[in-house]
């Protein structure tokens, strides 16, 4: 709510600006009209300049070029507030801090490397290369299809712990699922486990009271609310922590599209059947997701002078594929949750299959996926039958028909709402993590996935699309072709969708 007032207080002071600016010139400066127009005409065509020369993905910069030409000083104000700029804000320069500081953990096997090079696994190669994660063989992963399955393994795993466990989560809601969680945790933290909680303050704020993490305190749990929302604390709350995980002793970790909340196992689910996963890791590449969760945390406390006390060291037992969690971050230079879905899209050759619950995309992935499909790929993009977000859904819609157009598949779960986030190409590849493709995920949130290549677990995610697909219906030429009302307000929502 915090989050909203203040963007409405920046749009109403840049439009009063804009507007009581033109009136004061035209009462008291009329004579110099021409002049103060070329001016105003001048100073947004440089402005938009500056903006075209640093520009890697035009299509989310377009709405700031329209607003710019048309609006100058709003457009700016605007500008200045809500675009990127990172070093304003001192808990983003921390987790830089941190990330950078932790590479040197990261350390990348040379013979799997070499592995990688040889076998010419470029997918992996541009992860290696372009983040701080390292890929692993010796891991051994579990996939569940529904919430409710993977719950109860969480119980389990959670009642094993010894040394500490570590959950990072968008949302938090208090009902059965966290408390079957809570009561272990509580449990865990009596016997002097180390219980660590961090949950972002826009995912949970209409559900946790403010002053949640004290509560938790008094159970010797750590909590942090990752980027509270506070009108002190300046206007940059646009980047959320949108990660999912939970990390037990060093040994497995939990991962996927489920968040802490009834619904994510179908209790009380107001979307019909609520359609999520989950992904449970052994082994190795644990170690990524731990130095995650902990660049985070210590960005918030320092309290870790040495983070290897939480790596585990597993024996070579397992060695099933290629695993590499990795983390999406918006200040990374690089898009790398979108760089990695197209690498997996342009590499496709017999099938693509795709879970979202939001289909928000630039013009590089509208391409990237119309490209696949035209060139033989049976791609297929499954979407929910029942939205939780009508104007999200809206524009997920606008995007039916140009995808249609060009050969792509694209079915509604008829059953309810999917929130999982999936990729599956040809049996070899996958990608299970939080990455929504939509604007927030790709370009503004924190989030994480697990890419694998050549793992057994691949095996019941194809399944896992084929049931779902046995679900769904399959839209035809009526069903993605909207009315002009519809359509230009479809056409609405996308031009601004990158703004916000």
């Amino acid at each position: 709510m915090l989050n909203a007032v203040k963007r409405f207080i920046i749009v109403a002071l840049g439009l009063v600006l804009q507007f009581g600016f033109a009136i004061i010139i035209r009462l008291f400066f009329y004579k110099y009209l021409g002049i103060i127009n070329l001016s105003y005409t001048l100073i947004s065509i440089l402005i938009v300049l500056g903006i075209l020369k640093n520009s890697t993905r035009l299509s989310n910069d377009v709405p700031w070029i329209i607003l710019i030409l048309i609006f100058p000083i709003f457009g700016t104000i605007l500008l200045i507030t809500l675009g990127k700029n990172y070093s304003k804000n001192k808990l983003l320069r921390n987790i830089f801090k941190y990330e950078n500081e932790y590479k040197k953990e990261l350390i990348q096997d040379p013979k799997i490397a070499q592995e990688i090079k040889d076998k010419e696994l470029d997918n992996i190669k541009y992860l290696i290369n372009r983040t701080n994660h390292f890929v692993s063989t010796n891991n051994k992963i579990t996939y569940y299809d529904f919430g409710e399955k993977f719950y109860p393994e969480l119980l389990k795993e959670l009642k094993k712990a010894e040394n500490f466990i570590f959950l990072e989560y968008f949302i938090i809601n208090e009902g059965i699922m966290w408390n079957g969680i809570l009561d272990i945790l509580k449990e865990k933290a009596a016997q002097g486990v180390d219980v660590r909680i961090m949950y972002d303050d826009m995912g949970s704020i209409a559900l946790l009271k403010t002053n949640y993490a004290k509560q938790l305190a008094k159970y010797n749990i750590k909590c942090i609310t990752f980027n509270k929302l506070s009108p002190f604390r300046g206007i940059f709350m646009n980047n959320r922590d949108h990660r999912k995980m939970t990390i037990i002793d060093g040994k497995v970790a939990f991962s996927g599209g489920v968040n802490l909340s009834d619904e994510y196992i179908n209790v009380n689910s107001p979307y019909g059947i609520w359609k999520d996963n989950g992904i449970k890791i052994e082994g190795d590449a644990i170690w990524n997701l731990t130095v995650m969760f902990l660049s985070l945390w210590n960005a918030n406390i320092e309290e870790d002078k040495d983070i290897t006390k939480f790596k585990y060291t597993f024996d070579n037992k397992f060695k099933d594929g290629y695993v590499i969690p990795y983390g999406v971050a918006p200040l990374h230079k690089d898009l790398i949750g979108e760089d990695v879905y197209i690498n997996m899209i342009n590499s496709a050759k017999k099938y693509l299959y795709i879970m979202t619950p939001y289909l928000i995309i630039d013009t590089d992935m509208v391409n990237a996926l119309s490209r696949a499909a035209k060139r033989g790929v049976n791609v297929s993009i499954i979407v929910p039958g029942i939205p939780d977000k009508k104007i999200v859904y809206t524009q997920t819609s606008s995007f039916f028909k140009v995808l249609h157009d060009n050969g792509v598949n694209i079915y509604k779960y008829t059953n309810g709402f999917v929130h999982s986030k999936v990729f599956l190409s040809d049996d070899i590849r996958g990608i299970v993590g939080t990455i929504n493709m939509d604007y927030r995920s790709l370009y503004l949130h924190f989030e994480n996935g697990i890419y694998m290549e050549n793992v057994s677990a691949l095996k019941d995610i194809r399944k896992d699309f084929e049931n779902t697909i046995k679900e769904s219906k399959k839209l035809e030429d009526k069903d993605v072709k909207p009315g002009f009302i519809k359509s230009t307000w479809q056409a609405i929502l996308r031009l601004f969708a990158p703004l916000f």
